[in-house]
């Protein structure tokens, strides 16, 4: 035999040498619960290793991302008090608003993405707002563009609208341009379909709707080639990024959308999946750090050019250790 691929598998230092994907601390995103009071560190138990913090604390967990080498946060909001319209969501003294400016003064070299919906600040659940049991999109936007706006004042490098209405990004565009921040990043999810593995996520952002469920402005598992449309929609008004959401589910979507953007892609490991992971590992029926490596490098072999995991303080302790290895 000429031709024998088992050569370059001969070692470690070989299939490091010859690896076709690479990972690094740089392309992690990590998202992080910011509950509104003060000197809040708290274990939620349906995402195993992961905390709520309150604005005061929030530098903790920022220490330990300046640490691990991981330079970007995505925060998630949980206010005391919700309404209809969400209100507390552009609030200026928002608990959101409250950990940008104080984790941008302590960190600033650590680039923050706020995620900006209204399900986690609404009474009803939903990422709009409602008329009957119905999420009004084109009033949705009005909102959303205060999210932004507001977020982005209080310090967010990046927003992240992630609600699925029609037309998001060419209304944070037009609202932060009009608010004299027109360098301000929008990372949509832009792809986001309507998936059972949102349940821990739900459970640590209390974010779950009071009623129904959000078919109607998430995407259907079973649609593929409506991604791409959604994926061009955004890149058209103005997304500098844009996200596939859930990741390992849908490889391949995320490899069909990488191959026709221009912009960079990203690609959500969410609560679900890091959920399977953790447990399947406490039950001792796999290795978590192999098996969390794995799941990133297919994001990254199938296209993401940046991964948002609750993974990723491991990943990156781990890939620095030397522990990760194939």
């Amino acid at each position: 035999m000429i031709v024998r691929p088992r050569r370059l598998r001969q070692t470690p230092a070989l299939r490091n040498l010859v690896a076709e994907t690479r990972l690094s601390a740089d392309m992690f995103i990590y998202p992080v619960f910011i509950r509104e009071g003060r000197g809040i560190v708290e274990d939620i138990p349906s995402l195993p290793g992961q905390k709520r913090y309150s604005p005061d604390t929030f530098p903790l967990v920022l220490e330990e991302m300046a640490r691990c080498g991981v330079k970007a946060v995505l925060l998630f909001g949980l206010p005391e008090r919700k309404d209809e319209t969400g209100s507390g969501a552009w609030d200026e003294n928002g608990v959101i608003q409250q950990a940008l400016r104080v984790g941008k003064k302590a960190f600033p070299e650590i680039t923050f993405i706020g995620d900006v919906c209204m399900c986690e600040y609404t009474s009803h659940g939903h990422c709009g707002i409602l008329h009957g049991e119905k999420v009004d999109n084109d009033e949705t936007l009005e909102y959303l563009t205060r999210i932004a706006v507001s977020q982005a004042a209080a310090g967010a490098d990046v927003v992240a609208p992630s609600d699925m209405m029609d037309g998001h990004v060419a209304a944070l565009r037009a609202g932060l341009d009009a608010a004299g921040m027109k360098d301000k990043i929008i990372f949509s999810y832009a792809v986001k379909y309507a998936s059972a593995f949102y349940g821990p996520f739900r459970d640590a952002a209390g974010s779950a709707p009071a009623f129904g469920d959000r078919r109607g402005y998430q995407m259907d598992p079973r649609n593929a080639r409506e991604g791409l449309k959604e994926a061009e929609l955004d890149i058209e008004e103005g997304a500098d990024m844009i996200m596939v959401k859930p990741g390992l589910l849908y490889l391949d979507v995320l490899r069909a959308v990488k191959e026709i953007s221009p912009v960079p892609v990203g690609s959500y490991c969410v609560s679900g999946e890091y959920a399977m992971i953790k447990a399947a590992a406490a039950k001792g029926w796999l290795d978590e750090s192999r098996a969390v490596a794995e799941a990133a490098y297919s994001l990254a072999r199938a296209g993401a050019d940046v991964i948002v995991t609750y993974s990723a303080l491991d990943l990156a302790r781990w890939l620095k250790e030397g522990r990760v290895t194939f």
